[in-house]
């Protein structure tokens, strides 16, 4: 009896039920389990519902679709227990369908079965921005298709890995498109699965509710680790235009950013059969390798008056560390072997910042302070005149450099690994004596030309330099003792949006004129544009490093004080949503006002990582 009870209640779950389609007026048909909600359209093959919760818990409330593309024919439609059928108008029942859909709890199938001599329709999914930001995962063609297998993966909600039965190479179509007029300036993802073709024959096409994170941790039934499993791989963005990892799929691709790509690719288990997060990260490599210019590098909008003066010096730091954990996680000595002297070249234009000798980058830039061109930081914080001896590209430098000793190790170059390390031990010996400062017992950001240190208590430049070992740990002690002792008296508690890059506001010498919704102030003491995007502003960008410290510290308590409430605020896509007046949450002012622009921005996102310094 109870057998068939629990029998009837499963069968309850699994089930189609009419809907309506939210202003589109025509009916659908529905499917729903705790992983996954999708519904049909009754008058062409479509979708025109799609929701997934990698969880299993049944957050399937956002419909990320965009209502389908009105058909170019009319068709028929037969359901037959969990399976929908689509014939052209007019074709007999008993020829093949053109496509056919099958669901159950974690799976969709879209199977194309027409005479291929009367190709299929192709199946477009167009995403949303506003819902969510989608993103294909996967080895990637020149013209941005992507070879399958691969992911379609929704930060905040949950991922399909898609496979399929087809013989051959299969694509899928991948675009980010403008709106028309008047919402030009608006974005959305196109997904396209091609119909039967003459060269193709019956398409099939398998899209699997997956949950990718590192296993064996002791989280997998710990509530307070849901936004860390549902989340681990939103920081991988595959753009189609720039064909690299990017903030989102319709944004701007960054040097600079890269090395947190292959940070967290390290932990990430493999996405589909012979396909891994690192082989995205080391097409990425590939691309700037042969001379793709992104964002932190002079040439990105060569001929614009957005053109960057100077590489970030940033720039050659991020792009190392992402080789050397490529290198590390895959063991691709063929790769390393076809371009270590590529990599040499990076190391050389790193190296070659360092101007007086003494082991630091120095940023060449000559003005000491602003107002400047927009167009000439030293380093990710692009609106902050970090200048000279830059602490914090200094320490991605040191880290870049133990990597390349790394690679030269594993090429056999043992004069070159003698070279990178000694160079890390000499940039190490003088760092902390660089830049920490008596006066606020913190690390500075910048040390200008006439010797003055630029300190506004940034939280980044200290945790890096205690999670890099770049400082001893009583120093390390004393320096997080007075940051924590600085958030409580400047009165900052919301610890689920992250955590100020500054705690202090910066004078407007050394902020960009941007204008005060940007952080770029008018007063001379920074005040007026306090807590606006990088001046002040709250987000998850390097809170990774800040927890990191923490628990590396032996700090456990004060770590997880700051771990789990982000961890909630990514189970609850905190940072992916938008203001009443359009501007986005991956920024905040202290009191939770959205101070963004990209409506999703990965960086945020490498503060998954925290939770494995936990262990």
């Amino acid at each position: 009896m109870h057998k068939l009870r629990l029998v009837f209640i499963l069968g309850l779950c699994c089930v189609f039920f009419p809907t309506r389609v939210s202003g589109s007026g025509r009916g659908a048909l529905a499917y729903r389990s705790a992983y996954l909600k999708v519904g049909y359209s009754q008058d062409q093959p479509a979708l025109t519902a799609l929701a997934v919760d990698s969880l299993g818990k049944d957050k399937l409330d956002v419909n990320v679709l965009l209502n389908p593309d009105q058909a170019s024919r009319a068709f028929s439609v037969r359901r037959t227990g969990q399976t929908v059928k689509y014939w052209p108008e007019g074709e007999a029942r008993s020829n093949p369908p053109a496509w056919i859909f099958t669901t159950s709890a974690r799976q969709i199938r879209f199977r194309s079965s027409n005479d291929p001599r009367k190709p299929a329709t192709p199946i477009v999914l167009n995403f949303d921005l506003r819902l969510s930001h989608p993103t294909l995962l996967g080895r990637m063609n020149e013209d941005g298709s992507i070879r399958l297998p691969t992911l379609l993966h929704l930060p905040g909600y949950g991922t399909f890995r898609i496979t399929t039965g087809a013989p051959g190479e299969l694509n899928l179509g991948y675009e980010v498109l403008h709106y028309p007029a008047p919402r030009e300036k608006e974005k959305f993802v196109r997904v396209t699965f091609p119909g039967t073709s003459q060269s193709k024959g019956p398409m099939d096409y398998v899209l699997e509710v997956v949950s990718i994170y590192p296993r064996g941790l002791g989280l997998d039934k710990d509530p307070r680790f849901d936004g860390f499993r549902r989340n681990f791989i939103n920081i991988f963005q595959l753009s189609p235009r720039f064909r690299v990892l990017a903030n989102n799929a319709g944004s701007d691709a960054c040097a600079i950013t890269v090395y947190q790509y292959g940070e967290v690719a390290l932990q990430t288990p493999p996405l589909a059969q012979d396909l891994t997060a690192l082989d995205l990260v080391r097409e990425t490599l590939d691309r700037y390798l042969h001379g793709f210019k992104g964002c932190g590098m002079t040439g990105y909008n060569a001929g614009t008056k957005n053109e960057t003066g100077y590489d970030f010096m940033d720039a050659y730091p991020s792009l190392i560390i992402a080789a050397a954990d490529y290198v590390q996680g895959s063991q691709d000595k063929h790769w390393l072997c076809q371009n270590y002297s590529g990599l040499q070249a990076w190391a050389r234009r790193m190296l070659d910042f360092d101007s007086d000798g003494d082991g630091l980058l120095e940023y060449p830039q000559t003005r000491e302070s602003g107002p400047w061109p927009w167009n000439h930081p030293a380093n990710w914080w692009d609106a902050i005149w970090f200048t000279h001896k830059d602490a914090f590209s200094n320490e991605l430098a040191y880290k870049a450099l133990l990597g390349m000793a790394q690679i030269a190790g594993m090429a056999e170059k043992p004069e070159d690994q003698r070279l990178y390390v000694e160079r890390a031990e000499k940039l190490r010996s003088v760092f902390a004596a660089t830049f920490h400062n008596p006066a606020t017992g913190v690390l500075a950001g910048w040390k200008d030309k006439k010797g003055i240190l630029h300190d506004y208590y940034f939280t980044f430049v200290n945790s890096m330099a205690i999670s890099l070992g770049l400082v001893s740990d009583d120093l390390s002690n004393r320096i997080m003792d007075r940051l924590l002792a600085e958030i409580k008296v400047v009165g900052y508690d919301r610890l689920d949006m992250g955590v100020p890059g500054n705690l202090i506001a910066i004078r407007k010498e050394d902020y960009n004129s941007v204008g005060i919704e940007w952080g770029g102030p008018e007063k001379e003491d920074g005040s007026d544009a306090f807590q606006n995007y990088e001046n002040g502003g709250a987000s998850a960008c390097y809170m990774k490093f800040f927890i990191e410290a923490l628990y590396r510290l032996g700090r456990s308590k004060e770590g997880d004080r700051f771990l789990f409430p982000l961890l909630q605020a990514f189970e609850e896509r905190q940072f992916d949503r938008r203001g009443p007046d359009g501007r986005s949450t991956d920024w905040r002012r202290w009191d939770g006002t959205p101070k963004g622009y990209e409506g999703f921005l990965a960086d945020n996102y490498l503060a998954v990582l925290a939770a494995l310094a936990r262990k």
